[in-house]
């Protein structure tokens, strides 16, 4: 019998392959109470699994850092991390010798607890961080336990094989054997998991989030894959077979289309130029960059410097990143932002008590205002690697101009100290903010008298203007940038920035989607920056579009009050998916 289903497009591409379906085997032991005389063996058992499953984490990170690059090795050395964190292991054992439980109990418990206080602050990256948790927690009970390693099997899987599990751990995605698995379904997960991630970086089809689909496929099952749309067909009929069979030689024609825009510059039919960047979170990326043809980066997430470690970055260890960063992609523009972190991420070193609304509360460049120690480090080492390209420094979560004026006295305290040291700072930093609180859009104009450039930030934008918490399933609706509110703040962003006479980008989530780039090319944005794989399809619309026609397609959008019209408008100008 044919089936269809429908999740969440969580790594692109089509594929077709049979079934197996794969189920999570239940680790069991034999109890959990143990006698005050135990605990020193299940304390040394506890501590033995750990530098088991820390070797092999390091050995899983080395090899996926020479398959797939060090950026997707960072996700399984992260892994490693949490084993061997002393934060854990103190834990675990004050469960031991405190409550007489076993080290598997005493871990189970550990790293579930540490893993819904991640899934409870509402943060699309801590709930990634929740999953690589457990699947920490699940290695070391399997090896206390001896429980067979699911990652062996994912390994030994036949050619053309579609993987269907409830969930796929990240180490045991990167187990994968890419040559014979051709996409992965999953009950669970989303585009933000770490598999997701690791998926994409393998080129591997995926739909997440079906809710039960190891439930009604079986495995042998033929499984066609749709990780554009999020579409996964089971048993087709022979149409439905031989329809999606052309749909996979369409998209390798129009990769290779795409691919042939890679030196090709972001410029309108009629001349408009749209400079076009990349998001990226770590040096390992800048490969990505370089092959995507992208203008440079619009956003170097520096948050990624600071989390999954004991303490802060010493001032040296960052400088030899930003360095790396500017002068591997030099002379194209590298905007680096500030750490933007506290409240929804948090870092244990810096000790921010728990709060009740984290997302309004000490974060980004409120939190650097407050521990300007960490701010002044992170500024010496931005302003030591400027001579090395050409660095844009921006600060996130302005909310008001006394606190970027409050930045930028850091900034240009910071940049005499250096200069009495001796110190070359080059002369042509821009220094900017992220526009992502209705606050800072409808004062631009007092913001944009004193900074040299805006990036909007679309995706908090949105929550905070809407009221709106994007983790929430049931106000989901509500996430979205085509609301008339949200755009008409993005609209007065660009034109008080373009009447000060600095020019406006946006980092958002907006940026890459392909129906919001005629209308973002109409408001008169200067630069778009998104994921380095949505940068070719971003190009080919800008140079397939003229830009006095974009703007008549902002002038038609501002006159429409509903979301949905503007969506479907706006969808119908473009062809989804490709």
């Amino acid at each position: 019998m044919s089936l269809q289903f429908e999740g969440i497009p969580a790594a692109p591409g089509l594929c077709k392959g049979k079934a197996v379906v794969l189920t999570q085997e239940k680790i069991e032991w034999a109890g959990r109470d143990i006698g005050a005389a135990g605990v020193d063996n299940e304390i040394s058992r506890f501590a033995r699994a750990v530098e088991i499953a820390v070797t092999q984490l390091e050995d899983l990170s080395r090899q996926v850092a020479s398959t797939l690059g060090e950026a997707e090795a960072e996700i399984i050395g992260a892994q490693s991390l949490m084993a061997s964190d002393p934060g854990l292991a103190e834990d675990v054992t004050n469960r031991i010798s405190q409550e007489l439980v076993s080290a598997e109990n005493a871990v189970q418990d550990a790293c579930e607890e540490q893993a819904k206080m991640l899934e409870g602050l509402g943060d699309e990256y801590l709930a990634a961080r929740a999953a690589d948790m457990r699947d920490v927690g699940r290695r070391i009970l399997a090896i206390l336990t001896g429980a067979t390693d699911r990652a062996a099997l994912v390994g030994n899987l036949e050619p053309d094989t579609v993987i269907v599990a409830d969930d796929l751990a990240p180490s045991e995605t990167a187990a994968i054997d890419v040559a014979n698995i051709a996409g992965i379904v999953l009950d669970g997960g989303g585009r933000t998991s770490h598999t997701a991630i690791l998926a994409r970086s393998m080129g591997i089809p995926a739909v997440m989030g079906l809710g039960n689909a190891t439930g009604s496929i079986t495995s042998g099952d033929l499984v066609l894959v749709d990780g554009n749309q999020g579409h996964v067909q089971v048993n087709p009929e022979p149409g439905q077979l031989s329809k999606f069979g052309q749909a996979i030689n369409l998209e390798a024609i129009r990769k290779r289309e795409l691919s042939l825009l890679k030196n090709l510059p972001g410029v309108t039919a009629d001349g408009h130029h749209v400079e076009l960047a990349s998001n990226i979170g770590g040096a390992k990326e800048v490969s990505l960059v370089q092959d995507s043809g992208s203008d440079g980066v619009g956003l170097f997430r520096t948050e990624f410097l600071f989390i999954d470690r004991n303490s802060a970055p010493s001032e040296d260890e960052q400088f030899e990143i930003y360095k790396e960063v500017l002068s591997e992609l030099a002379p194209k523009p590298i905007v680096i932002r500030t750490l933007d972190a506290g409240g929804d991420k948090d870092i244990p070193y810096l000790g921010i008590p728990a709060e009740a609304n984290p997302f309004l509360g000490l974060r980004a460049i409120r939190l650097c205002l407050q521990e300007k120690g960490l701010f002044r480090s992170q500024l010496r080492a931005l302003l030591r690697a400027s001579s090395f390209g050409t660095l844009r420094i921006m600060f996130p979560m302005v909310a008001d101009i006394h606190e970027l004026r409050a930045a930028k006295r850091e900034y240009e305290s910071v940049k005499a100290e250096l200069e009495s040291e001796g110190i070359t700072v080059a002369d042509n930093v821009q220094v900017g903010i992220m526009v992502e609180v209705p606050s800072a859009a409808m004062q631009a104009d007092v913001l944009a008298a004193e900074c040299d450039f805006f990036s909007i930030g679309t995706n908090d934008l949105v929550q905070y203007t809407m009221a709106c918490d994007r983790g929430n399933p049931a106000v989901s609706y509500l996430s979205d940038p085509f609301y008339p509110a949200v755009l008409r703040l993005i609209a007065r962003t660009i034109e008080e920035g373009h009447r000060k006479g600095i020019w406006v980008g946006m980092c958002g989530e907006m940026a890459g989607m392909p129906p919001a780039v005629p209308l973002l090319v109409g408001m008169g944005i200067d630069e778009l920056s998104m994921a380095p794989a949505s940068v070719p399809r971003a190009k080919e619309i800008i140079r397939n579009l003229s830009y006095e026609d974009a703007k008549g397609i902002w002038h038609k959008v501002r006159k429409m009050a509903d979301r949905a019209e503007i969506r479907s408008y706006l969808e119908g100008l473009v062809e989804i998916g490709e």
